[in-house]
């Protein structure tokens, strides 16, 4: 038998099993009304288990592959009685509400608080987000909510994640203790040079001030001066430039970008120190309600799963099962709590897209906490 001849009972096999499919599907839609009527759950994990094991027990040799199989349509059935039947969650109406408003492009202008001085990549981010903003700069990160929370700002603009350094935890706790919305983000490439005052040689300094996360991208460079030098952490790379240039200690110098070296007449001692070239940082800019801007195509969540076996992979199935990609996945430990772990989560879709509200609805039905950031766009 040739190619030719497989691959036409093959077709054969697909249409018979499409057929199969669409008929199981319509069952599952039968069997959610009769349990919205009896007020029984979607979820039935003893009927789950009972079909699995009669796959694993029939399918021989094939039983990896049917067990998946059987997987998937154990959820994308539950996605469908889902979407028909549950009742509606807070993150519906979350999205509904924001939904309820007319369609508008991402502004160009508007008063957007920056944490930092002038100079700071932050505040580079501010300008490639909003070209005509007008920039409120603050002290915190949680000064960067507050000015936004009390009116003074419209947006907020904050770092979120660095290739070489992780997540910005702190942001994201932020974020889910205060409930504000990501409504936009953006990725700069970051550079980072060793700077001091006019005439202070490399062999003179004794004190390197900068960020933590400019501290973590550079490591290797300071791991390299034998711990000569003190390394002192602020709040921000420009800050650092700006009290070596304004303090009266010789032997300091700050790590930071070659603007603030420009801005604050610093004499760069050695530029790109770096850990890799492929440096990003990503910005997002928060707002107080959620806004769901036009072309918004990246959805970030926050979930934390049971901690039992399994339960992440549920997650990922369901996730899957609505054909969405994830794009982000990264654990973080849960302060307190010995060995439990948050989830942040990074979706390439869009609310708009059919099926991804109730995916949203029923990731939040199984998580222990679930807290939806933002659908938004990358620039």
């Amino acid at each position: 038998m040739d190619l030719e001849q497989l691959r036409t009972q093959i077709d054969a096999v697909d249409g018979q099993m499409l057929k199969l499919f669409l008929e199981r599907m319509h069952l599952g839609e039968q069997i959610a009304a009769v349990k919205r009527e009896s007020e029984l759950p979607v979820l039935s994990k003893s009927r789950e288990r009972e079909v699995l094991a009669r796959v694993q027990a029939e399918a021989g040799e094939m039983e990896p592959y049917a067990y998946q199989l059987f997987t998937t349509l154990i959820e994308l059935n539950k996605a469908r009685q889902t979407e028909l039947y549950a009742q509606p969650s807070r993150v519906r109406g979350l999205i509904e509400g924001a939904l309820a408003a007319p369609e508008e492009t991402f502004p160009r202008t508007g008063t957007v608080a920056c944490q930092g001085v002038e100079g700071a990549n932050s505040q580079a981010a501010c300008d490639k987000l909003l070209p005509r903003g007008n920039i409120v700069y603050v002290k915190s990160f949680e000064a960067v909510f507050d000015a936004v929370e009390s009116g003074l700002c419209k947006f907020g603009v904050l770092p979120i994640e660095n290739s070489a350094n992780g997540s910005v935890r702190t942001v994201y706790d932020l974020l889910q203790r205060k409930r504000f919305s990501i409504v936009r983000g953006t990725t700069l490439h970051i550079h980072h040079e060793l700077m001091a005052k006019p005439g202070t040689k490399l062999g003179d300094i004794t004190e390197i001030y900068s960020h933590e996360q400019g501290i973590g991208q550079c490591s290797r460079y300071l791991s390299s001066l034998n711990g000569k030098v003190k390394v002192i952490p602020c709040a921000n790379t420009a800050v650092a430039s700006k009290m070596v240039a304004e303090g009266i200690n010789p032997h300091a110098a700050a790590i930071s970008s070659h603007a603030c070296a420009e801005l604050y007449g610093l004499s760069v001692l050695k530029d790109d120190i770096q850990d890799s070239e492929n440096n990003y940082t990503r910005f997002i800019c928060i707002a107080k309600n959620p806004v769901i801007y036009a072309g918004s195509n990246k959805i970030s969540l926050i979930l934390d799963c049971k901690n039992e076996p399994g339960a992440l992979n549920s997650i990922l199935a369901k996730i899957s099962a609505y054909g969405v990609n994830t794009s982000k996945i990264e654990s973080c430990p849960v302060t307190g709590r010995n060995f439990e772990f948050i989830f942040f989560f990074d979706l390439d879709a869009s609310v708009r897209e059919r099926g991804v509200l109730p995916m949203l609805e029923e990731l939040e039905r199984i998580s222990e906490s679930f807290t939806f950031l933002g659908n938004y766009s990358v620039v």
